[in-house]
This record gives C-alpha cells, structure tokens and sequence, in this order.
C-alpha cells in the first residue's frame, strides 16, 4: 500500500490519456475479508477516489477564484488540474466494472444483483471504449460535469465569503 501516485502508475494508460484523453491507472488490489464489515468497507474504499478527486477540484477551484498566483502558465496548469479532477470524479462514479461506481452499486445492491453486476467486469473496459468510441459517455457525463461543477462553485462561493 501506498499512498506515492507513481505507484498507481501505467505506463500505456497515461500515454493513452495524453494522446486520447482516455487512459488508466495500474488497479489497486483490495481485500474484502480486512474489513469487519466487507461490504461498507468496499463502499468507503470505492468513494475514496471519486471523493479525493473532488477535493482535489474544490482546492483549485478555490486557488483559481482568489487569483494569487498572477501566472498564466500556472493558471492554466491549475485549470486542467481542477478538470481532470472534475471528470474523474464523475466517471469513476459510473456504474460500470471495474469504475468505482460499479463496486459502490455492488455494495448497495441485494446479493443476486450485486453478483450480477459483478459478472460485467470482464467486459467493462470494451463497454467503456464502444461508450467512448461512439460519443456516448460525453453525451451521458457532460452534463454531470456541468452540475458537480456548479455545486463546488457554489460551495467554493460559500467558502470564499466566510473568509
């Protein structure tokens, strides 16, 4: 375990995020049975992702908005920082294996649909790239993009004014 991001680290995924803007991180490999309660611990562990990433968006939302740091380039840097953050958030909570969203629906279903479900895995990553490759998961995720980032710019306007 561990909490350095190179170790999560692919290769081919972040040359594929680069040149398509789609790519992928090594999985991480979780045990269930760790936890006292298997299913509400897959649950916290799915969100931690998903939750990391939209703090992660929040704080450059918030570094954007006080516009301290009077550099274009780093502005800039900062943005598509807050974007990626944005959007992964947002698809990682998809409900298709092996997204995080697929393994909180799994934990929130009955035994039978959660199996269910978890049969997909193996054909996730095609169901993703036919979504990507018919301009589906655009048509599906853009306008979540544009809620969450509604919600943390009023949340971020909230922040702002007690300070």
């Amino acid at each position: 375990m561990s909490l350095n991001p190179l170790v999560h680290l692919d290769p081919i995924g972040l040359l594929m995020l680069w040149l398509f803007r789609f790519g992928w991180a090594k999985p991480v490999e979780i045990n269930p049975s760790y936890y006292k309660e298997p299913k509400k611990g897959m649950i916290l562990v799915s969100l931690a992702g998903p939750l990391a990433n939209l703090i992660l968006a929040f704080i450059t939302m918030i570094i954007l908005k006080l516009d301290i740091l009077h550099n274009g380039i780093l502005d800039n840097f900062i943005y598509i920082l807050f974007l990626y953050n944005l959007t992964l958030a947002v698809f990682n909570m998809i409900p298709i294996p092996p997204l995080d969203g697929s393994k909180i629906l799994t934990g929130l279903l009955p035994a039978r649909q959660a199996y269910e479900l978890s049969q997909l895995e193996a054909y996730g990553p095609f169901i993703l790239i036919l979504l990507v490759y018919f301009g589906l998961l655009n048509t599906v995720l853009s306008p979540l993009i544009v809620f969450v980032h509604k919600g943390l710019d009023i949340l971020s306007n909230l922040v702002l004014l007690r300070f």
